[in-house]
């Protein structure tokens, strides 16, 4: 038996392999493209599957598509948005750009699918039927993304802030000492530090939500360039209600299909929020790096879970792996949003023509960020253990300190005794007790750490 078969387009005929579901356009996508080998995401294409299931049953409806072809075409969506079928899209993400190759390997594949259920199914007149690729794609990006952070990247922000709060909590007694510049600063409590980065996991978190109501503005009914010709008039209403029922997200139609058509400004937006949670991610793990740097040189306030060896060459040694996986995984979203926003300026008339890179390059920030969140919370934040001895040693000669004294007796006094008590490496509170006519009972109280954590003028 030959491994492939003859397929016909309105070009002609191609060979296609004979197991394949899909037909010529997909097939003349995979010999015109191969530049990446990476196909679409998956999660995209269960969108655009979505889209075509709606389609079918707002047409169908509209009394636009028979009651045999609308069934058979919600089935065979229904099995692609399960994922029964996901090796049979296997076009590069670095296609035409509009996308219509990603369109038409989803038509084609509906339509085997609704065929072999004995239902005589066209990829273009039935399973494209009231639409374009050009109001398909930019719907799919944005439905596909609303998805993701809904039903992925939100839920794993949540677990990731919970997480911290819960260690917050934990370690509300533990004092140690702050630093700017990376020099010593005064000192607060662990619960304040990593309460920082739960309000900064809380407004990205935030920042996210906002954006979505944007995102959750659909391009459908717009078909070729906004004007929505080959669409029934209550077509795109009907197909914001049908997607929104299917998915539980507050989808409604753009008041603007030229705009939704001609740019990508809801999902260049998105792609920011993105990168600026990418900034939040990146600072965590950079603080858990230098706190659990050591054991013996460096600062070795925390350490955290062993969890492989760190050196090829150096036996014992442990890294802070996770931090440097989830600052590579910031560092690989930040740059993501580049092209996202490169792509964004690329809407040239009535159509943007870098959707496909839009669509990738979202989901995989979102990918990214959902699954380094989590590794963080589970792996790094929740298990950390706190070396108490090391926070206590540099806190009781910190010359820092020595600001609580500024009120009573002044900055000159109190810089000079901080200078002295750095160059003798002796605690401010002996130098102090020398230097001026504070007793020590006073002075105990004036430069407790902890005291000095809850703000305000100690004096």
């Amino acid at each position: 038996m030959s491994d492939t078969r003859r397929e016909r387009d309105s070009m002609g005929e191609l060979e296609v392999p004979a197991t394949a579901l899909y037909g010529a356009q997909t097939q003349r996508a995979v010999n015109n493209f191969p530049v990446s080998g990476q196909p679409m995401p998956v999660a995209f294409i269960h969108a655009i599957a979505r889209i075509k299931l709606a389609a079918a049953r707002v047409n169908r409806d509209l009394g636009q598509l028979d009651d045999e072809r609308a069934s058979a075409i919600i089935a065979a969506a229904q099995r692609i948005i399960d994922g029964q079928h996901d090796d049979q899209f296997p076009v590069d993400v670095f296609q035409t750009g509009s996308g219509t190759s990603s369109n038409m390997n989803v038509n084609e594949v509906i339509a085997s699918l609704a065929s072999q259920q004995g239902a005589e199914v066209g990829p273009n007149d039935h399973v494209n039927m009231g639409q374009s690729s050009n109001d398909v794609i930019p719907t799919a990006i944005h439905l596909s993304a609303a998805l993701a952070v809904t039903r992925e990247l939100r839920p794993a922000l949540e677990h990731l802030r919970a997480t911290i709060d819960t260690r917050a909590s934990e370690l509300d007694g533990v004092v140690k000492t702050g630093r700017t510049h990376l020099m010593d600063a005064m000192p607060l409590r662990m619960s304040q530090e990593l309460g920082a980065w739960s309000s900064q996991v809380g407004a990205a978190i935030e920042r996210l939500d906002s954006a979505l109501v944007r995102v959750c503005r659909l391009a459908q009914g717009g078909t070729a360039v906004g004007t929505g010709i080959n669409a029934h008039p209550e077509f795109a209403e009907r197909m914001a209600r049908d997607l929104a029922e299917q998915t539980g997200l507050a989808l409604t139609p753009n008041d603007s299909f030229f705009a939704s058509l001609a740019s990508q400004d809801a999902a260049v937006e998105l792609s920011g929020q993105l990168k600026g949670l990418a900034c939040v991610v990146m600072k965590i793990a950079n603080d858990l790096r230098w706190m659990n740097s050591g054991p013996l040189a460096g600062l070795g306030e925390i350490e955290l879970e062993a969890l492989q060896p760190g050196s090829s060459i150096m036996p014992g040694k442990v890294n802070p792996v996770i931090p440097e996986s989830a600052a590579q995984a910031a560092a690989q979203v930040i740059g993501l949003d580049t092209a996202v926003t490169v792509a964004g300026q690329s809407g040239n008339f009535q159509l943007n023509v870098m959707l496909p890179l839009v669509a990738h390059n979202l989901h995989t920030s979102i990918t990214l960020m959902a699954n380094t969140s989590r590794l963080l919370a589970d792996r790094a934040i929740a298990t950390f253990k706190v070396r108490e001895d090391e926070l206590a040693k540099p806190l009781a000669k910190n010359p820092i300190l020595v600001t609580a004294l500024n009120s009573v007796i002044g900055y000159n006094a109190a810089a000079a005794i901080a200078k002295q008590a750095y160059q003798a490496g002796r605690p401010i509170i002996d130098v102090a007790c020398e230097e001026t006519d504070l007793t020590r009972e006073e002075l105990e109280r004036l430069l407790d750490p902890a005291t000095l954590t809850r703000g305000g003028n100690p004096g």
